[in-house]
């Protein structure tokens, strides 16, 4: 199913005065899974008539969000830090695994053509790199005509979990970047415009020439837009796809008792995919009545979503962490 007949489905589902009257689950947060959240919780309104209303607004948002207790669980694809999970109160698990992606408009190139590393990209990003003939893109490319013109960078204007999960690879990659700008969900950008959500990054990147920016795969396949080729840690470019991802993410090691904090980025393996992460879902922990009904939520998808998910180009949780989440569960209080 296209997304935008899903977001349309959505819409109409909301404003049905039956669904009015039904139960409602409220979250908040990252705009990362966006796409695969909203699939299952049309299906998941069909199948129970329990409706799931999440608002994409940002990593940054939904934690702050679920720290208030303005919604029933908050989604960060930054995973919060067990410190923090235990000021709050918190219980943390990841729900599903994608990739984010450099993209671009460039005249004349199409998907898969442009190959970067993670110290080019960090340097674009930092302005250093200024043109899209510069040399050390043209030595990346041989044989590819690029343009003598002005590389215009676009980056997220909100907190966001996709930035925490770009920036701690452009650290992984770059010395200078590590020292200059750091990671987070919100960095002090040397360079370029903000735009909000994926959804606002990918809007300026098709509208703006000889742009770059970054986003979530699903929102470049949606978009049609033209995703670059990385040389992860193995030294081979690769493309994002279910398989890179699914790479990336085969050799982590999950800890509940981390609240399973962990980031996938610039992971080994001749096929990972560089930038890879998890999407995490908080819950109060003192929430036990709501808590269970969102657990609900995503245990049905965990048992019914993952074609939808694979359909998305994302990668569900293999059947082991998706006992050991079942385990977490029970173990606070939720079963």
């Amino acid at each position: 199913m296209k997304l935008k007949t899903i977001f349309f489905s959505l819409l109409l589902l909301a404003i049905s005065p039956a669904l009015m009257a039904g139960n409602t689950i409220n979250g908040a947060g990252a705009t990362f899974p966006y796409p695969v959240y909203s699939a299952w919780a049309f299906n998941y309104f069909r199948t129970t008539g329990v409706r799931v209303n999440y608002q994409s607004i940002g990593s940054g948002g939904g934690v702050r969000q679920i720290k208030n207790r303005t919604v029933d669980f908050g989604a960060s694809d930054a995973p919060v830090k067990p410190a923090e999970l235990k000021a709050g109160n918190l219980l943390q698990f990841p729900a599903i695994i994608g990739g984010v992606v450099p993209v671009v408009n460039v005249k004349g190139l199409s998907a898969g053509r442009l190959k970067l590393t993670g110290e080019a990209l960090a340097e674009i990003f930092l302005g250093e790199i200024k043109k899209w003939n510069d040399p050390r893109i043209e030595a990346l490319n041989k044989g590819l005509n690029l343009p003598d013109s002005e590389i215009t960078v676009v980056h997220r204007s909100d907190g966001s979990g996709t930035t925490a999960i770009f920036t701690t690879y452009l650290s992984a990659c770059s010395g200078d970047w590590s020292r200059k700008v750091g990671t987070g969900k919100s960095v002090n950008w040397p360079v370029g415009i903000g735009g909000k959500g994926n959804e606002g990054v990918a809007n300026y990147v098709k509208r703006v020439k000889n742009s770059i920016g970054y986003v979530e795969f699903a929102y470049a396949k949606q978009s049609r837009m033209c995703y670059v080729k990385l040389k992860n840690k193995s030294g081979r470019f690769v493309e994002p796809s279910f398989e890179s991802f699914k790479d990336a993410a085969a050799g982590a090691r999950w800890n509940p008792d981390t609240g399973y904090y962990l980031w996938l980025v610039d992971a080994p393996g001749d096929g990972s995919w560089p930038i890879a992460g998890a999407s995490f879902i908080l819950l109060g922990k003192e929430k036990s009545a709501v808590n269970r009904k969102v657990v609900d939520f995503f245990e049905w998808a965990f048992k019914n979503g993952d074609e939808t998910a694979r359909k998305l180009i994302y990668v569900p949780l293999p059947e082991s962490l998706k006992r050991s989440i079942r385990d977490y569960w029970k173990k606070n209080g939720i079963d």
